[in-house]
């Protein structure tokens, strides 16, 4: 028994450098995966150091980190990552901004062959997405980009 409580002794003397590990480690993977997901434990391990540092037992530090991690993940990272977000670039592009673009057909389009002028000018070799032909100077929509090749579906006129 008497070794046991010289583990537990040397484990509450020492906890401050384990926090120390775990924060750099976590800081490092953050860096890594710029999640912000580490970032949260790292602040929940700052929150053990801290209560390690008042003098707290090391089973209450553990659920003091925890806790404040938790907490950190449910409320703190999401509105980091939406303000994060939020200077993105809405408006689609290359392949993105060819879905759902609207075309006509220059000639008959099957699951072989076909060309469709699309409604950014751009001519493409064009494939039906279905097995129904697309009869030339037909409205056509751009369901799919496969290598060089945009897969329509016949528009429907509204």
């Amino acid at each position: 028994m008497d070794g046991f409580s010289t583990f537990v002794e040397l484990v509450d003397q020492w906890a401050w450098i384990g926090w120390l590990v775990l924060i750099a480690t976590f800081l490092v993977i953050e860096m890594l995966s710029l999640d912000f997901t580490f970032l949260m434990l790292a602040l929940g391990s700052t929150v053990g150091l801290v209560t390690d540092l008042v003098g707290v037992p090391v089973w209450v530090q553990v659920l003091a980190a925890a806790l404040a991690a938790a907490l950190f993940i449910l409320f703190l990272r999401p509105p980091l990552l939406r303000r994060l977000h939020r200077g993105e670039d809405p408006v689609k592009s290359n392949v993105e901004a060819l879905i759902d673009l609207r075309g006509v057909a220059l000639s008959d389009i099957t699951q072989i062959t076909g060309q469709a002028k699309l409604a950014n000018g751009d001519t493409w070799t064009a494939r039906s997405a279905s097995t129904t032909p697309i009869p030339q100077g037909s409205p056509v929509i751009v369901s799919a980009i496969n290598g060089a090749i945009a897969v329509v579906r016949p528009a429907i006129e509204q």
